[in-house]
């Protein structure tokens, strides 16, 4: 029988670690260096961002994650950013929890999906960053 996305991410929730945007909000407070990956498109990162996230679309962030300049300036090699918490944001929550999925096959250690993503960031009233 075949399955609707918002099914599939529902099966998928539980074998990805998410955190709330009050969660992330605190650990970049106390982190500002922690990695954020928006993998939302080019477009929808016009409405701004989160400060200091690495802008990398979904669909080329497999293939992108350890060529991105402002990653690329902070880890010397794939091995030690696998090590390293990644927090993943998309609109929703949604394509976040197949990112880290990816992610986590790929040998990312401590990936997490960010819950509600944009939408409940914006929601909170934390910080957008306007993306040029």
């Amino acid at each position: 029988m075949a399955i609707n996305g918002r099914t599939l991410v529902a099966q998928l929730r539980d074998q990805v670690a998410e955190i709330s945007v009050l969660q992330l909000h605190e650990e970049l407070q106390f982190n500002p260096q922690a990695i954020v990956i928006d993998i939302r498109e080019v477009s929808e990162t016009k409405q701004g961002s989160i400060a200091n996230a690495a802008l990398i679309p979904r669909g080329i962030l497999e293939m992108k994650i350890d060529s991105h300049s402002s990653i690329q300036q902070r880890f010397s090699n794939l091995d030690e950013l696998a090590e390293q918490p990644i927090y993943l944001l998309c609109r929703s929550g949604a394509r976040s929890i197949f990112s880290a999925l990816s992610l986590k096959q790929m040998g990312f250690k401590d990936v997490y999906s960010v819950e509600g993503g944009f939408l409940a960031w914006q929601a909170a009233d934390y910080k957008v960053s306007i993306v040029s």
